[in-house]
């Protein structure tokens, strides 16, 4: 079988510390977990069937590459190179927080690499659409666009409302991941509480289609596939979310 044309990038997908930050971190295991997109390299990775993944195991509470090179505290505690979680949580010990130079060593270790990798996949790769996949808290943290404690939909999915790919092909991913995976159209959403963020903003129609990807972390942490305990989920319910992800892709590429 011929390799979909798609390129998936997932920056959030892991929950690795980078050494660099040794000796600075106050933050703790659960506050990092929470803050993170758990598991979702084990959702989305769609490996040799697509034309390209490109994944991130560092935990996005010390590299966001979902932001700009710009988004960096104290504007914004929750940008690039973060001062607190998105629950407000402290990252770093108080005295401790990275200086200039070691956001420096930071953003050129972790974040410009990955993004020199989708530039340079977006114009060698025959592509036809780019996905970049994330997860999101079943209710909203009170930073968030939809703050609050307001209750999200199963999906959002975005196209910057219409700049980073057509209308059409965002309803057509609407349909095929509900009939994917079993749910109602109507637990989709299109932009919202979501409209996309830096890198589907910057690389969408650039010259190939983004779609920003946001499933709801409650249908797989949460009973009966979930430990809060252990922060241990169930290998063989992601499998199925994974082949309900890649049947929403099959399912994609066949009516377009």
């Amino acid at each position: 079988m011929s390799k979909f044309p798609i390129l998936l990038s997932i920056p959030h997908g892991g929950t690795q510390k980078p050494p660099e930050l040794d000796g600075h971190l106050c933050i703790t295991e659960k506050d990092q977990f929470d803050d993170s997109d758990p598991f979702v390299i084990e959702i989305y990775d769609l490996e040799d069937k697509v034309q390209k993944v490109i994944k991130s195991d560092i935990a996005r509470a010390f590299v966001d590459l979902n932001r700009s090179l710009q988004d960096l505290p104290p504007k914004n505690p929750d940008g690039l190179i973060k001062s607190a979680t998105c629950y407000q949580k402290p990252i770093y010990i108080s005295g401790k927080e990275p200086d200039d130079s070691l956001r420096k060593t930071l953003i050129e270790k972790y974040y410009l690499p990955y993004h020199r990798e989708i530039q340079k996949s977006t114009h060698e790769l025959d592509l036809q659409l780019c996905l970049d996949c994330h997860s999101m808290a079943a209710i909203a943290p009170n930073v968030s666009p939809d703050g609050n404690n307001k209750k999200r939909p199963l999906f959002c999915i975005s196209n910057q409302d219409g700049e980073t790919s057509s209308a059409e092909m965002l309803e057509l991913l609407a349909d095929c991941i509900s009939k994917s995976f079993s749910i109602k159209r109507d637990d989709i959403s299109l932009n919202d509480p979501f409209h996309g963020g830096h890198i589907t903003k910057t690389y969408g129609n650039n010259p190939i289609p983004w779609i920003q990807v946001e499933m709801n972390r409650s249908l797989y942490l949460s009973e009966p596939w979930f430990d809060d305990r252990t922060l241990k989920t169930d290998n063989s319910h992601l499998e199925k979310l994974n082949h309900s992800f890649e049947k929403s892709i099959m399912l994609f590429f066949s009516k377009i």
